[in-house]
Formats: structure tokens, C-alpha cells, sequence
């Protein structure tokens, strides 16, 4: 069950980082952003 909603919110982030980004280098500063995040609640 924890690991269905883990995927869930993986999920909606990443379908959120995709739909902002207009090229390729906002796509990487995107995914930097949300590794940032994750790191930051990780820890």
C-alpha cells in the first residue's frame, strides 16, 4: 500500500515537472529541482 502511493506521487510529480517545461534544459532543471525535494524530505 505504501509503496502504491510512493508510485502515485512519483508519478503526479513527474507528470507536473514534464507538463511545465518547455525544452530540454527546463526539463533538467526541473528534474534538479525535484531531486532537490526529494532529498530535502528524505532527510
Amino acid at each position: 500500500m505504501i509503496n502504491r502511493i510512493k508510485f502515485l506521487a512519483v508519478a503526479l510529480l513527474m507528470t507536473c515537472a514534464l507538463s511545465a517545461c518547455n525544452t530540454f534544459h527546463g526539463f533538467g532543471e526541473d528534474v534538479q529541482h525535484l531531486g532537490g525535494a526529494i532529498s530535502h524530505a528524505a532527510s
